[in-house]
């Protein structure tokens, strides 16, 4: 079910509208009326929101969510350049899972506050440096607090248990908002501002893998790869040459795997020593 969104005073009145903050377009698949013992009646597995980019490592936690929860799968869309390829390829793994609860957010507001290649057109996207130790272009300011936000909103009203999220520290980017300690404290956060009877943790079980390992265990659960879309900059075929899609080439080639998305440059990323254990 699509939840329309109403027009406002202003457009009704044929004037300017006022800025919008917050935009939420909602997805149902099934009943979304909270259950009051954090379990899913008809399958009889306790329900986890999956904050679900529509990329590689989000793909393969919901691939491990799926062995032991009910899914309630989450998409935001925030002005990235990719939007509206990441939200085609969440629907499609939201599909895949056969997802009961599915829910679409969009936050304009953090392509209006922008600091980001990933929001602001004016900030190229810089080209792939896998040395790189300062933190990238890409990266949104404290973006994944406001996804966090939004799971556990909807989180509580479901009556979930679980918030899964497919942050990488090992072997990624270098955000701030991806590290263990800052979802520790979010889960500190979680205990303090809601309900005592709500029971919600996050947990990130891909946090401590390199991409390899990510690429191997989606291989191990069946993880649909070939839904994923992982590039910075391009909708149609994949660049190639951005920080995400060279750390997602190099873990397909570390792992020995062929990436089935397409790509217009496929260079090789893989590091010398990971090669070289792989040709023994």
């Amino acid at each position: 079910m699509r939840v329309p969104r109403p027009a406002s005073a202003g457009a009704r009145a044929g004037t300017s509208p006022a800025p919008t903050k917050l935009i939420v377009e909602i997805f149902m698949t099934e009943n979304t009326r909270p259950a009051s013992d954090n379990r899913e009646r008809t399958s009889g597995k306790p329900l986890a929101i999956i904050l679900a980019s529509g990329g590689m490592d989000s793909c393969v936690t919901t691939a491990i969510a799926n062995l032991d929860y009910c899914l309630a799968m989450l998409h935001v869309g925030y002005g990235q350049r990719t939007e509206t390829r990441e939200i085609r390829a969440f629907n499609a793994v939201a599909d895949f899972y056969r997802a009961r609860h599915r829910l679409v957010c969009r936050l304009d507001h953090l392509k209006q506050i922008g600091g980001s290649s990933l929001t602001d057109s004016r900030i190229a996207v810089e080209a792939a440096n896998l040395e790189r130790q300062e933190i990238p272009s890409s990266y949104v300011p404290f973006r994944n607090a406001h996804f966090i936000s939004i799971a556990v909103s909807w989180g509580e009203v479901l009556g979930a248990c679980k918030i899964f999220v497919g942050a990488v520290a090992e072997d990624s980017s270098g955000y701030p908002d991806c590290r263990p300690e800052y979802y520790a404290a979010f889960n500190r956060v979680i205990s303090s501002g809601t309900r005592p009877e709500t029971q919600l943790e996050i947990v990130t079980p891909v946090i401590h893998l390199r991409k390899s390992e990510i690429v191997r265990r989606g291989r191990e659960l069946n993880a649909p790869f070939h839904l994923t879309w992982s590039c910075y900059q391009s909708e149609e075929v994949a660049c190639g040459v951005c920080d995400s899609c060279a750390l997602r080439l190099r873990a397909f080639e570390e792992a020995r795997m062929e990436d089935p998305i397409p790509y217009l440059q496929r260079p090789h990323y893989a590091r010398k020593h990971e090669s070289a254990h792989h040709s023994e």
